[in-house]
């Protein structure tokens, strides 16, 4: 029986909550903020009812709510709570068999639910609606949820937040290795704590792709994967024995060996369920993955999109994702593209049409006639880029062209017909052109395919969409623009630099815009056979006219998986390839990614002594400063068959409609389009070699038969993970040192200074970079210090294993423009001395003394790859807060993840209009009430003061920041 009621300020931790109950109303007592975030009751042990906001129900005692969403977690007292029934679900009764023959196998008809709004939602929303009606327990998704999100199209504008449970999770190695460290840091703080370690497991479906390890140390020779394969296991060895050992240690993780291929086309071609059938029930497949580029998996018609790593570990740990509702922006394809067109062409020119729009934080969905002429293929290869264009998912609903797709990559009849039976009862299957079909959007944008003319992205950014035939002019223009985005600052004078070195016993010359680096890589185009075909039919005609690349020029062509491979030799295509330098080098993420290996010495010291601006061009999707090589400063995206056109030219400086791409032995001059394949020529190529026998051969094996290596590596089974000290990969990190079960109050920041003021679009590159170790880097000299030599470093990102190196590694891109410096390198200047150091050592300087740190940026921050040490790294150096004009989704979400405080100037202000020059001291007071985006006053030595908007953008957010991130939040829960 209730003995009395009273308020939660009269509780103590020492009471232990036994039962929660979200009011619908206010009670009498509710305290101002008890009415503005809803109210809640707690029974505790003793029979006392007690009246509480929710958001103290979140914080104090570890139950998870937002407006909408209330979820029973274990309590941070001495005991843990548990919620004495279960709730059926609401919605059980429009549960009915897919098959009346087979009345085990379930789905919840979304059909019967009887609401006319279903049918004008949008494909995407509908997918969401799906996991909320399935998922609803009245606990951890409510009616109100389902509610929500059927009234998408009021609520779409309202900053509604719901809740999402994906069916799966998705990683590869260079963020995967530190989720797995941090599951096992975890097991070792819950284990600490007094609570059982196994319960830091993966409760849904995760695979872990090793695809990131492999660098291009050796290419133009037959034997270059094999090199470079052995090379990538002797270096990783140590890596490859922990994720060995987490494949053993945790359930519902599955590890795909390295050489299988790149993530995301190993996701397309074979992970991919589109419908799962499991426990009894279909349902759509979905997915979250640690790579921002998980978004190519839309083009199946599968949701899913790129989170930060440390969120994705918090679904994997069974914790549904808050999100708020988007708006869908749907962007309709019309006509079809000219026969010369590739799908590379169609996804930059879309890139920089959506950039314009403005899509961040939004989905996109395709729709329109144009739609159905484009493969699954082209479809992945548009929605990979859906980070570059800023949108959170591009979505292409299933189709008859999906299906085909499928039968095309092996997967079973039984397998085709029930996802299409499915897909159709609950009215997800599409007809592109139907019009009928078309839901409501929150607007509508269009392109006409027939405008898509053959271009390039660059020098410096994705969306800077270069037609081909501008080429020249704009890269002539970016060489004396200012510095910036399309500017490298070249004198005039320098502009005609031409410098000679010699190479294999021949004299050769280097000047602006001399390519050095061609690779076909990426899983942007690698997984499209018409671009990969495309490119083996443009090196055919290229040899059969006595063309050729200069040796000099780094070639590599790293495919997405093997099945391209297959098809590229049993075409006849590969041979051409190969006698253009264009050997296989490995199956990975390689030069897209910055493991494009060194140069040759003589090509490095002729742009070292020449100032030159040499480039980069790759099929790839990022090409940020410092990314794809430290000596390529002009780096471009474009289609595989234009990397080869580049590469035969040897300079980005050519305008291929009126000057020969080259000048044959004969001395013929040879133009790009005498040797540029048709789309009808690719399609009736594709149409006999990409076969399903070769996805079936190549998927059969990939478990543990891909690599001998891999098979035979011996890794230990303890639940609890033994650290080796003297490892430089794997280390325990230190993020939940002191941890306790009881929560401390949320700290304000005092007199902090500023470790780097940053302008527009710093990227995770720039803040943690995965390439190279410098030399002369604090890395460098850490693990020198370690006993290792040069030779041995390896990249940043093999080595997120251990934070030491990581630390050191934050801000060490040599691309990073420092105010402070007013230049290009990775220092800073160390305030209270004026000496400028690396940026470690300044962070370790004012560490040593007490001092909190903060950064001051500008737009965009945070933009590219979805890279959680960019907030882990930040997070170690002392930083406690960041001050943007705007944040790139998931990095702000990684930052809250972290305790860092993303704030973000008011409108209309920047650094430069509010006069900061950030050598002042910052002061930020944390009000004892927090709200979601709340405003705060930013206090400054000199006396001024303005406001910023505190990032905290949904309840969930506060409550990890409450509990110092989102990590300590699951620790406190499990233990």
């Amino acid at each position: 029986m209730l003995r009395s009621v009273g308020t939660s300020r009269n509780i103590t931790t020492s009471r232990r909550v036994v039962a929660v109950m979200r009011l619908q109303g206010d009670l009498p007592t509710a305290d101002k903020h008890q009415r503005r975030s809803g109210c809640a009751l707690l029974l505790d042990a003793k029979g006392v009812l007690w009246a509480t906001s929710l958001l103290e129900c979140l914080t104090r005692f570890c139950f998870v709510i937002s407006p909408t969403l209330l979820t029973n977690l274990e309590s941070c007292t001495d005991a843990q709570p548990r919620m004495s029934a279960t709730v059926r679900n609401p919605f059980q009764h429009i549960v009915e068999p897919l098959d009346l023959n087979d009345p085990k196998q379930q789905f919840y008809n979304l059909s019967k639910l009887g609401d006319p709004r279903y049918a004008r939602l949008p494909f995407s929303i509908r997918v969401l609606l799906e996991s909320a009606v399935r998922n609803c327990d009245e606990f951890l998704v409510k009616r109100s949820d389902v509610e929500s999100i059927l009234n998408w199209k009021q609520t779409q504008t309202q900053t509604v937040e719901v809740p999402f449970r994906p069916a799966r999770v998705i990683l590869q190695d260079f963020t995967g290795v530190p989720a797995v460290v941090d599951f096992a840091a975890m097991r070792d703080a819950v284990t600490k704590l007094g609570g059982d370690p196994e319960k830091i497991n993966p409760v849904c479906p995760a695979d872990l792709v090793i695809d990131h390890s492999i660098q291009v140390d050796f290419n133009r020779k037959s034997d270059s994967l094999h090199k470079n394969q052995d090379l990538e296991f002797d270096r990783n060895r140590e890596r490859f024995q922990f994720l060995k050992w987490g494949s053993k240690a945790f359930k519902n993780l599955r590890i795909i060996p390295p050489g299988s291929g790149i993530v995301h086309q190993v996701n397309l071609e074979y992970l991919a369920r589109v419908v799962f059938n499991q426990d009894g029930f279909f349902y759509p497949d979905s997915l979250v993955g640690t790579d921002s580029h998980t978004t190519m998996i839309d083009g199946l018609g599968v949701l899913g999109w790129g989170v930060g790593g440390i969120e994705a570990e918090a679904v994997m740990l069974g914790q549904p994702i808050s999100m708020v509702l988007p708006e869908v922006v749907g962007y309709k394809l019309s006509g079809k593209p000219d026969k010369f067109i590739t799908s590379t062409d169609i996804v930059l020119t879309v890139t920089k049409h959506l950039r314009q729009v403005g899509v961040v934080g939004k989905f996109v969905e395709f729709f329109g006639p144009g739609v159905a002429q484009l493969s699954i293929a082209d479809r992945a290869t548009i929605a990979n880029m859906c980070p570059e264009y800023g949108a959170t998912a591009a979505f292409f609903p299933v189709d008859d062209v999906s299906i085909q797709y499928l039968k095309q990559t092996g997967r079973e009849a039984e397998k085709q017909a029930y996802i299409t039976k499915y897909l159709k009862a609950v009215a997800m299957f599409r007809d592109y052109t139907d019009v009928a079909q078309d839901p409501d959007f929150t607007t509508v944008v269009e392109l006409d395919l027939t405008t898509v003319v053959p271009c390039c992205s660059g020098p410096k950014r994705p969306q800077d969409r270069i037609a081909v035939s501008n080429m020249k002019t704009d890269f002539e223009a970016c060489l004396g623009a200012k510095q910036g985005f399309k500017g490298f600052q070249v004198a005039q004078k320098h502009h005609n630099t031409v410098v000679p070195f010699h190479f294999n016993g021949s004299e050769y010359f280097l000047s602006h815009g001399s390519v050095v680096i061609a690779a076909i890589t990426s899983c942007t185009n690698t997984s499209n056979p018409s671009v990969m075909l495309g490119a083996g039919l443009l090196a055919k005609k290229a040899i059969e006219c006595g063309l050729s690349v200069k040796p000099y020029i780094k070639t590599s062509l790293s495919p997405g998986s093997g099945v391209v491979t297959s098809y590229l030799k049993e075409s006849g295509v590969m041979e051409y390839l190969s006698q253009l330098g264009f050997e296989v080098v490995g199956y990975g993420c390689m030069t897209c990614i910055g493991n494009s290996g060194p140069l040759p010495v003589p090509v490095v010291e002729a742009i070292t002594q020449g100032e030159l601006v040499a480039a980069g061009i790759l099929s790839g999707n990022r090409n940020f400063e410092g990314r794809v090589h430290p000596n390529t400063r002009a780096n471009y995206l474009a289609s595989p068959p234009l990397v080869i056109a580049y590469a035969i030219a040897g300079t980005v400086k050519i305008d291929f409609e009126n000057e020969p791409i080259a000048v044959n032995c004969e001395g013929k001059a040879i133009f790009l389009r005498d040797i540029w394949p048709t789309r009808e020529e690719i399609q009736a190529v594709e149409r006999t070699f990409v076969i399903p026998s070769m996805f079936k051969e190549v998927y059969e094996k990939i478990d543990q038969k891909v690599n001998k290596r891999w098979e035979a590596l011996d890794a230990p089974s303890d639940k609890l993970y033994t650290w080796d000290p003297k490892s430089t990969y794997i280390k325990s990190p230190p993020f939940f040192d002191g941890l306790t079960k009881k929560l401390q109050p949320p700290k304000s920041i005092h007199d902090a200074c500023v470790l780097l003021s940053l302008g527009d679009s710093v990227t995770t590159d720039h803040i943690s970079p995965a390439g190279n170790i410098a030399r002369n880097s604090s890395a460098a000299r850490y693990l020198t210090n370690r006993g290792l030599n040069s030779r041995d470093y390896n990249s940043y990102g093999s080595r997120r294993g251990n934070d030491a190196v990581m630390a050191r590694g934050t801000f060490a891109n040599i691309r990073l423009f420092n105010k402070f410096i007013n230049k290009q390198a990775p220092q800073t200047i160390h305030l209270p001395t004026g000496e400028t150091m690396d940026v470690f050592d300044a962070a370790e300087r004012y560490q040593q003394a007490g001092i909190p740190l903060m950064v001051l940026a500008g737009k965009e921050y945070g933009s590219g790859s979805s890279r959680d040490w960019a907030a882990k790294g930040p997070f170690l150096l002392g930083i406690m807060a960041v001050v943007a004009e705007s944040y790139e989704r998931i990095h702000r979400s990684n930052l809250v993840g972290m305790g860092v405080i993303p704030l973000q100037y008011l409108a209309g202000d920047t650094a430069d209009s509010l006069g900061l020059t950030g050598r002042e001291r910052y002061t930020i007071i944390m009000p004892e009430q927090l709200t979601p985006r709340m405003i705060v006053d930013v206090k400054l030595d000199t006396g001024k003061t303005f406001q910023a908007r505190m990032r905290f953008d949904t309840d969930v957010e506060l409550a990890y920041f409450r509990h110092g991130g989102i990590l300590n939040y699951m620790i406190r829960k499990m233990s």
